[in-house]
């Protein structure tokens, strides 16, 4: 499975609303994540840009997008941010790969 950062921000009404009636928001994303055949690792409030950050695993590009829209969807959002992640061993075998690899910067002509 690829493994993602997910980033959001609140919209003000939701902030406003979860200051009203304080809820865990991550009750309501598990049980999305798992009927795509993800699984949740690990979340966090967040400073400055973002609302709350996560880190999650999905099987494919396509449910990961599921995903997406589904949360936009929900109007609850004004900002979703997928950043796809890499592990170390996997960056070595890229690395490897990459010095087989002839790559020519354009010319100046």
């Amino acid at each position: 499975m690829a493994t993602y950062l997910i980033q959001i921000a609140f919209t003000a009404e939701s902030i406003a609303n979860l200051v009203a009636n304080p809820e865990n928001r991550r009750d309501s994303m598990v049980p999305i994540l798992e009927q795509l055949g993800g699984r949740f690792i690990g979340s966090w409030l967040s400073f400055g840009e973002y609302d709350s950050t996560a880190i999650i695993e999905m099987p494919d590009n396509v449910s990961i997008k599921a995903f997406e829209m589904a949360c936009m969807a929900g109007k609850g959002l004004r900002y979703y941010h997928i950043t796809p992640l890499m592990s170390f061993e996997d960056g070595l075998e890229a690395m490897k790969l990459a010095k087989s690899l002839e790559y020519k910067a354009p010319s100046k002509e």
